[in-house]
């Protein structure tokens, strides 16, 4: 167990790796929409909505401030969907990234694109200002975001031009508060606006800054084991959402066959998949923010595709 005198002392290692893990994700976690550790931000009827916001650094006892994870979103033919984590959050195979690398082999982009993966961030934040919601000022929440407003964290520590000088966005004295402004930018929402405000501490009383980070809410649960299903469960899940057939036959074959059919084999649909262990494809770059309605629409056919 960290002490805050070490996170402290620490910082300028922590930046480094902090650094480290930025790059790497610049390369679906299981959590409830009534989950109150969360911070949603709301916006307007038109769409517009801000708050400023604190990056908080890593939680006691985990190296990281933030964790990564994909998931696919999507409706199939017959009006059920797929809401899944991917397992190419893990470094292994995924049947969707498979399949999708099929049809854009096939030449079928655009239906690759529409199943794509979506990339996503938790971290920890601090609440300074909440117009819409003045309640949760003063709270420590975990803040769900997409590549958008990562980008935004890679670009503090990682600036583009020599005279900017880099700063880790999570540091309790050095780093900034963020600025989150929210528009809808044809249906979807914006944060080009987004932006950090001067550096200096969040507070620059430390026994204050010790009570925030102490107040941290652990990130590595949400990579855990449990919130993924197995390639096969998948992969039977992404046949009858596709109707490609043959889901049927491969539960028969994995329930009642004393002999099972080997699931981690390729089947004919994924014969010309050429998907790399980490299920990144030409497919799947990752650049759209994920969309909160695919879960909701979900969860009343989750049941029977399941």
């Amino acid at each position: 167990m960290n002490t805050f005198a070490q996170l402290k002392k620490n910082r300028t290692s922590d930046f480094s790796k902090l650094n480290e893990e930025l790059n790497k994700a610049s390369g679906k976690v299981e959590y409830k929409k009534d989950d109150e550790r969360f911070w949603y931000p709301a916006v307007d009827k038109v769409g517009n909505g801000s708050a400023l916001v604190r990056f908080l650094p890593a939680p006691d006892g985990e190296d990281v401030p933030f964790i990564r994870y994909w998931d696919h979103g999507f409706k199939g033919p017959n009006g059920q969907w797929y809401i899944e984590n991917s397992l190419t959050t893990l470094g292994r195979q995924d049947p969707v990234s498979e399949y999708n690398s099929t049809l854009w082999n096939a030449g079928d982009q655009d239906t690759a694109r529409k199943q794509k993966r979506r990339q996503h961030f938790i971290a920890n934040i601090y609440i300074i200002e909440d117009p819409a919601n003045p309640e949760n000022k003063g709270t420590v929440r975990l803040y769900r975001f997409g590549k958008k407003i990562f980008d935004k964290l890679f670009a503090a520590s990682n600036p583009a031009y020599a005279d900017v000088e880099a700063f880790d966005p999570f540091d309790l004295w050095t780093g900034a508060n963020f600025r989150l402004r929210m528009r809808q930018v044809e249906g979807y929402r914006n944060y080009d606006d987004s932006k950090f405000e001067a550096n200096g501490p969040l507070f620059d009383d430390d026994k204050k800054l010790e009570a925030v980070w102490k107040k941290e809410h652990g990130l590595q649960e949400f990579l855990d084991e449990k919130n993924f299903k197995s390639y096969d469960e998948l992969k039977i899940k992404l046949y009858r959402v596709l109707g490609l057939g043959g889901a049927d036959q491969i539960v028969m074959d994995q329930t009642s066959s004393p002999a099972p059919v080997a699931l981690g084999q390729t089947p004919k649909a994924f014969e010309t998949a050429s998907a790399s262990v980490s299920g990144s494809t030409i497919a799947e770059n990752d650049d759209d923010e994920n969309l909160d309605y695919f879960k909701n629409l979900a969860e009343d056919d989750d049941d029977l595709i399941s």
